[in-house]
Parts: structure tokens; C-alpha cells; sequence
């Protein structure tokens, strides 16, 4: 029975407080930070890696600036002793979630207004056809219902857009269960998908394929890190 832990914290702090916040930072780190154009995203990039740090540090017993990533073929970043993780942020929010017995995907999104031709574009005919069938006034939520799930999934392959969104479908309607019905070279029924209840204007979902049994959820704040 997976048991994740989600974490979640704020990115935005003020700018007096990075020079304390990108210490953990690798020389790496603080090179791609400095490449963002809007300080803002580079506030949040630094945000994002050092409390990224700190957590995982606390699994595997390391000071933050001591924890070490591998990166898989499109850039995924990876533990190689220790446990599965996918950090995903969205409106100046972040959270993590940690699997000690697997590799995982999440991904959150803050709800904000999409044209029809965004859905047209990325999702499958079939999942075009469910979001085009609901009423407009949930068709925004039912879009990012979409949109997480899918995301989820390329993000637990490691793959990002190297695999066409339009190869595999999830379910999209409010009173269908979270799951993939269809994908190619794979078969659906291994994988896992978890809607993740993120509060009034926010949608997010995790992916886990051959997790056997329920998914069990621990929200945990990472102010419990000090």
C-alpha cells in the first residue's frame, strides 16, 4: 500500500531573505537561477530548490546542501539512494511529493482562464469530447482536471512533452474515479492516479504505476523544517 507524503510551502519571500534561503544551492543551482529574467521566477526557483533540499535531507539523514541529484535522460531529477519524489508549483505555491517505495508524478495548477483551443490542441479527441460536454460552468475545473492528470503521468515517465499528450486518455468528468483508461505500448491498469483536493481554486494529481492497493495520502508543511 503506497503511503506518500505531500508537502506543501509558499515561494514567494522576500528578497532580503534569498541570500540566506540559496545557501543549500549547488553552483549549478544558482547559475539556472540567475538565468530566470523575471526576479520574481528566480525568488521562487531558489525557494523551490533550497526547501526541496531540506526535506529530502531529512529522509536521507544529509544536511540540505548535501543532498546530490542524478537526472534521468530529459532532465528528471532523481535520488539515487533514496526515496521517489516530483516537486510541481504553481502561483507562487510548491509542493513535494515523496514515495519511499517508488518513483511517482504530481502536478498542481492554480485555476486561471484557458481557451477552448488549449484543450483542442493537447487533450485526446476522447477527452475533448467529455470536457466539450460539460456545462460551461464547470469546464474550466474540468480542464484542469484534464491537465493534472496528464501531466501527472508524463511527469511519473520522466518523459515531459517528449511524449504527445494526445497517446494517452484519463478520465475528465467530476463523477468518474481518477484513472487511465488508455495508453500507448502500456497497459492502463498498472497505473494509479489520485486527485488531490488543494482547496477552492486549485486542482492537482499524482500518478504511481504497479502501486498495489490504496493510496494513502500524509499532508505534512514544510515550516516544520525551521
Amino acid at each position: 500500500m503506497p503511503r506518500i507524503d505531500l508537502w506543501q510551502w509558499s515561494l514567494d519571500v522576500p528578497e532580503q531573505d534569498i541570500p540566506k534561503v540559496s545557501k543549500p544551492l549547488s553552483d549549478d543551482e544558482m547559475k539556472r537561477a540567475d538565468r530566470f529574467v523575471k526576479p520574481v521566477d528566480r525568488r521562487r526557483y531558489i525557494v523551490g530548490r533550497s526547501r526541496l533540499r531540506g526535506i529530502l535531507g531529512q529522509y536521507l539523514d544529509l544536511p540540505a546542501e548535501a543532498v546530490s541529484f542524478d537526472y534521468g535522460p530529459h532532465g528528471k531529477p532523481m535520488l539515487a539512494d533514496g526515496p521517489g519524489f516530483n516537486l510541481s508549483h504553481s502561483g507562487g505555491r510548491a509542493v513535494l511529493a515523496v514515495n519511499k517505495d517508488g518513483d511517482l508524478g504530481l502536478d498542481i495548477e492554480k485555476v486561471r482562464p484557458i481557451e477552448d483551443a488549449v484543450a483542442k490542441h493537447n487533450f485526446s479527441p476522447a477527452e475533448y469530447a467529455e470536457l466539450s460536454g460539460l456545462p460551461k460552468a464547470d469546464w474550466l475545473t474540468g480542464f484542469f482536471r484534464c491537465w493534472t492528470r496528464k501531466e501527472a503521468v508524463l511527469k511519473k515517465l520522466g518523459h515531459g512533452l517528449y511524449m504527445p499528450l494526445d497517446s494517452f486518455d484519463v478520465t475528465v468528468l467530476p463523477n468518474a474515479s481518477p484513472c487511465l483508461t488508455r495508453i500507448e505500448g502500456d497497459n492502463p491498469a498498472r497505473w494509479s492516479l489520485v486527485h488531490l483536493d488543494l482547496g477552492p481554486g486549485w486542482i492537482g494529481a499524482l500518478a504511481l504505476r504497479d502501486a498495489f492497493g490504496p493510496v494513502q495520502l500524509r499532508w505534512r508543511e514544510a515550516d516544520e523544517l525551521g
